[in-house]
């Protein structure tokens, strides 16, 4: 059932879109506003997936209906009808927000289309917003420790600003949920975020990679290839474990950062792109630059921001939220219900030296549920949670 709301000051008007709309569709359930204010309290009250709205009206107009929809529930569509129409008004309506614009008296099939249209592309807004609260809920940043907090509280001040950032801490602490709240909190979050893992690339490879290749470049190259940081063009590239990347690929990438612009492997023409660039690694990178495994320079410029993550052992305070949490999680991939571990099982599993971090702690909570007893407790921990 989609639930259309007309706007129209003209009571004759109202009923003949009304009964254009439900002879159309009988799945179309169509409300009434007389006036502008009358339609922005409906608004308020009620879910509409399309809004057809009069441009001239008494108490308030069309317009500034359009702007106070799009303040209160801005993923309603809303087509502006008008018998005063001009250039100015629907290139006007179009900037703020407006689905679309119809003159009147409005063509029958082109009004229809509008709205199947629109329904459409509300149904389309839903399903995105669902699919990253999904994305965003993968990612949860589950803690309220002093660090963790900080962390957060540092990723709202970053965000929005292009800075580049580097991620720092060991194997599981989670840096890569650091790199998608910066992300999803950034002017970018529309745009792409490409993820590389430079210690799963051949280091004779890493190059074609990030930078992609031309055909006959290297044996292999069968065709001209994009790489990760063309991919990546108006929105993030995560480089995690950047430590791990060869002298030649550091090269190249200081010189996308310095100059905004690539050049695939085997190419001499240069390609402009705009990356926001946030790495992570394990390694103390200032080590590696004394040995002379890490470039100084490319430090410098990837180390805008320094963003530490600290480790489990370092935030244990936070383990029996944790713990809950992927209870959850576990019990929802999996259709069960959720297990509850005893006070004594979770003092148990305060007190581990979690070597592995948060990784490590989410593998022996599902070992945990799949091996305990209903309510796991702290005999349970002694025989399953050993390493």
């Amino acid at each position: 059932m989609s639930k259309i709301l007309i706007i129209e000051d003209e009571a004759a008007i109202r009923r003949v879109l009304t009964r254009i709309l439900t002879e159309e569709n009988k799945t179309y359930q169509v409300s009434e506003a007389e006036d502008g204010l009358a339609g922005i309290e409906l608004i308020k009250k009620e879910d509409f997936d399309l809004v057809l709205c009069d441009i001239k009206m008494p108490k308030m107009d069309g317009v500034d209906v359009l702007e106070a929809v799009k303040k209160i529930k801005p993923e309603i569509p809303v087509v502006m009808i008008s018998g005063h129409g001009d250039l100015e008004t629907a290139v006007n309506s179009m900037r703020l927000g407006a689905f679309d614009y119809i003159s009147k008296p409005p063509d029958l099939n082109r009004l229809l289309n509008s709205v199947r249209i629109a329904l459409d592309s509300k149904k389309l807004v839903v399903e995105n917003t669902r699919l990253k609260k999904k994305v965003s809920k993968k990612y949860e940043m589950v803690g309220n420790s002093k660090s963790i907090l900080h962390i957060k509280e540092m990723i709202e001040k970053v965000a929005l600003s292009d800075a580049r950032v580097l991620i720092t801490g060991a194997n599981g602490t989670g840096k890569e949920l650091v790199a998608h709240w910066l992300h999803e909190k950034s002017n970018r979050s529309k745009g792409p975020l490409v993820e590389v893992n430079c210690a799963a690339i051949p280091s004779e490879l890493i190059e074609s990679e990030l930078f992609g290749h031309k055909k006959g470049s290297f044996t292999g190259a069968v065709k001209d290839r994009a790489g990760k940081f063309e991919a990546a063009n108006n929105g993030t590239i995560f480089l995690d474990e950047i430590g791990d990347m060869s002298l030649s690929a550091q090269a190249k990438v200081l010189r996308a950062l310095q100059e905004s612009k690539i050049s695939r492997v085997g190419s001499d023409r240069d390609i402009k792109i705009n990356v926001r660039v946030i790495a992570a690694t394990n390694k103390d990178l200032k080590k590696e630059i004394s040995e002379g495994k890490f470039r100084e320079d490319l430090y410098h410029r990837l180390a805008v921001i320094l963003i530490e993550v600290p480790s489990l052992n370092d935030r244990r305070e936070d383990i029996p939220l944790l713990i809950e949490h992927f209870s959850n999680k576990i019990a929802e991939e999996q259709g069960t219900i959720a297990k509850k571990f005893s006070k004594k099982a979770i003092e148990l599993l305060i007190k581990y030296d979690w070597t592995g971090n948060i990784r490590e702690l989410r593998n022996v909570v599902e070992r945990l549920i799949i091996l305990g007893e209903a309510e796991v407790s702290d005999n349970d921990v002694k025989l399953f949670a050993s390493k």
